[in-house]
C-alpha cells in the first residue's frame, strides 16, 4: 500500500475517536473517502445505533465516491442490525477500491463484509494500521473474545510510592489538572470501582465532574456490606447505579439497609472475597464493556492477580512522603521475582502540571488478532 493510504487510514481513525464514549457497546469506526488524492466524505460512528462511520462518509461523498477508495478502521457490517448492512451501501455508492484495518470479530461479520465486496467486484485490502486500529476498539475486542468488561487501573501516587498518607489522607496528590483529566476518563466509563476501604476513608461520589458522554454506573468491592447507608454513594443511587458487591459475610441487616438506600447488592454465596472474574461476568450481563479501578491497594492487587488488569492510567506527584509502604497502590499476592513481573506492552508519558501521567497496556492475545 502507498504512504498516502497510511495518511488516509490514520485520518480514519481521528475520526473514529470521535465515538469515544458515546458508541460503546459498539467499537469506534472512522472512515473517509478519498477521490483523486483528496477527501470527498468522512464520518464516524456518533452514538449507539446511529448511522455507521461508512454511510456518514458515502452521503458527504454523493456522487464523488464513484471509482473512489473508503477507507474505514474496521470491517463494513453485512447483516441489519440497528441499521441496515454497510456492504450495500458501500456497493451502490460506486466505491471502487476498500482499504480496511481490521477484520470485524462479531460472528455476524467476521470476514463476510469483505467477502461481500470482493464478490460485488471492489477491491479490498486489509491491514493497514491494524495494531493501532486494534487499540483503539481494545474494550470491544476483549468483550467479544472474553465476555469481560475492559478494566483501566486509575491511581495517583507520591514520588515514593504511596497513595496516601499514614494517616489516610490523600488530598490532594495530584496536580487539579491531572484530576480534571480523571475525570473525562471517568465521563466515558460504563461503570467505576472502589474498594469499600477508599469508600470508607474518602466518602466518594465516583462520578464524572463535570458529566462525560456516559453516566457511570458505581461498584464497591464490599465483602461485608459495610458501606454506610448514609455515604455520599448511597445517598446518590437517583444520579447514577450504585452496585455493592458482597459474599456470605454480608449480614441481612446490613444488606437491608443498602437495598433501601436504591444500593443494587451484587450477591456471591459461598465465599468470603468476591471473586473478580465472577464478578466481572455478572458486569458484562449488565452491559459494563468498559471498567475504571480506582484502587486502593489491595482492590487494585486483587484485579492483577486475577489477570484482569488490562491498562493502567498512573500519575506520579513530584512530592515525598516517607513512612511506612502502608499505602502501596498495588498490593494482593505479587511476584516473588522481578522477572515474573509483569511489563507493560507499551506506554505514553505526558507531564501534567508537573505530574508525570504514565498510560499503558499490558499484552493480551485478544490484540494480536487477525487482520484479514
Amino acid at each position: 500500500m502507498a504512504e498516502d493510504d497510511l495518511t488516509w487510514m490514520r485520518r480514519a481513525l481521528a475520526e473514529a475517536v470521535r465515538g469515544r464514549g458515546y458508541v460503546e457497546p459498539n467499537p469506534m469506526v472512522g472512515a473517509v473517502v478519498v477521490r483523486d488524492g483528496a477527501a470527498v466524505g468522512f464520518g464516524h460512528h456518533s452514538r449507539h445505533g446511529a448511522a455507521h462511520a461508512e454511510i456518514e462518509a458515502l452521503a458527504r461523498a454523493g456522487g464523488a465516491a464513484l471509482g473512489a477508495t473508503l477507507y474505514v478502521t474496521l470491517e463494513p457490517c453485512c447483516h441489519f442490525g440497528k441499521t441496515p448492512p454497510c456492504t450495500e451501501a458501500v456497493i451502490r455508492s460506486g466505491i471502487a477500491r476498500v482499504v480496511a484495518a481490521i477484520r470485524d470479530p462479531f460472528p455476524r461479520v467476521a470476514g463476510g463484509g469483505f467477502a461481500r465486496l470482493r464478490e460485488a467486484g471492489i477491491e479490498v485490502e486489509v491491514g493497514l494500521d491494524a495494531d493501532a486500529a486494534r487499540r483503539l476498539n481494545a474494550p470491544y475486542l476483549k468483550f467479544l473474545a472474553t465476555g469481560l468488561p475492559y478494566v483501566i487501573a486509575k491511581w495517583a501516587m507520591t514520588l515514593d510510592g504511596k497513595m496516601a498518607a499514614s494517616s489516610g489522607d490523600s488530598t490532594w496528590i495530584s496536580s487539579a489538572r491531572s484530576r480534571a483529566l480523571s475525570h473525562e476518563v471517568r465521563g466515558r466509563m460504563d461503570a467505576i470501582l472502589v474498594g469499600i476501604g477508599t469508600a470508607l476513608a474518602d466518602d466518594p461520589l465516583l462520578t464524572a465532574r463535570p458529566p462525560g458522554a456516559r453516566r457511570a454506573a458505581r461498584v464497591v468491592l464490599d465483602s461485608a456490606g459495610r458501606l454506610p447507608p448514609d455515604s455520599r454513594l448511597a445517598s446518590t443511587t437517583s444520579a447514577a447505579p450504585v452496585w455493592v458487591a458482597v459474599t456470605e459475610r454480608a449480614t441481612s441487616e446490613r444488606l437491608e439497609r443498602l437495598s433501601a438506600r436504591g444500593c443494587e447488592v451484587l450477591s456471591f454465596p459461598g465465599v468470603e472475597t468476591v471473586p473478580i472474574v465472577a464478578l466481572l461476568k455478572d458486569l458484562a450481563k449488565r452491559g459494563v464493556t468498559n471498567l475504571l479501578v480506582e484502587g486502593g491497594g489491595r482492590t487494585l492487587g486483587s484485579f492483577l492477580d486475577a489477570g484482569q488488569i488490562d491498562a493502567v492510567d498512573v500519575y506520579l506527584a513530584p512530592i515525598l512522603e516517607g513512612g511506612p509502604p502502608v499505602h502501596s497502590p498495588v498490593q494482593g499476592a505479587g511476584v516473588s521475582r522481578i522477572l515474573d513481573a509483569i511489563r507493560l506492552e507499551r506506554h505514553d508519558i505526558s507531564i501534567v502540571d508537573g505530574d508525570v501521567r504514565l498510560q499503558g497496556t499490558i499484552r493480551r492475545p485478544w490484540l494480536e488478532g487477525d487482520s484479514a
